[in-house]
């Protein structure tokens, strides 16, 4: 199959990471990800039809990080204390990451079906959850399977998608003095700080789409008369 003019590739995060690190650089693996894989806008909630009495949930939740996963996943849990296994699948774009768990039910049978799911809608930066409400009859393994993997599946066709865009996260540091001057090129940008620390100077955390950064770069130094610039960063200020 071709997808957006690709060859049916695997997903980024199945390419074994030696290979990666001798042949793929990360400019690469976030343009692959740009053109192929999409994000979750808004998380939903879908409720399977009962397989033999037991109910099937699905929770498709947009997320950050595996940290945030991992937090999204509590509230579900929370939110369901009394079902019999919350079942998941998480997979990151940058860093390439994913992780998945079976929570008590045969090894294999939720959380890869639910993984699967994920790959096969070219999702990322994505939390599905399965939560089940055991309904008295053992369903085997590849029921277990078809049912996950099923619930998941029919989640995510019906999740609110956009086109994943690759970004950086940047530094700008600048006097009070060019705080007006500043404001009105991230405006203009269309692009809002993630955080702000104001000492000796202000320090701007942003994240900017990858293919946007030399033209942000550029338009806060010919606006600022070259003071102002912009430094690639990965913690906040």
């Amino acid at each position: 199959m071709i997808r957006h003019g690709f060859p049916d590739l695997p997903p980024f995060d199945a390419i074994p990471i030696a290979y990666r690190a001798a042949h793929l650089t990360s400019s690469w693996a976030l343009a692959l990800y740009e053109a192929l894989a999409h994000v979750i806008t808004q998380a939903l909630r879908f409720e399977d039809e009962p397989i033999k009495g037991s109910r099937f949930i699905a929770d498709v939740l947009p997320v950050a990080s595996m940290e945030a996963a991992k937090d999204a996943l509590a509230a579900v849990v929370a939110d369901m204390p009394d079902a019999t296994h919350h079942c998941w699948a998480a997979r990151m774009a940058d860093p390439a990451r994913h992780q998945s768990s079976d929570d008590g039910e045969p090894g294999g049978s939720a959380g890869r079906p639910i993984l699967a799911q994920i790959e096969g809608h070219d999702v990322v930066n994505v939390l599905v959850v399965v939560t089940r409400y055991y309904g008295g009859t053992k369903l085997g393994v590849g029921g277990l399977v078809r049912a996950y993997g099923g619930a998941a599946g029919r989640a995510l066709d019906r999740a609110s998608l956009a086109v994943f865009v690759a970004t950086q996260r940047v530094l700008v540091r600048h006097a009070y003095d060019d705080s007006g001057l500043v404001q009105t090129v991230l405006k203009r940008a269309g692009i809002e700080p993630e955080s702000a620390a104001y000492g000796a100077e202000v320090a701007l955390t942003l994240r900017v789409p990858v293919d946007d950064v030399a033209a942000l770069a550029a338009s806060l130094r010919d606006a600022s008369s070259g003071r102002v610039g912009l430094t690639p960063t990965e913690a906040d200020p």
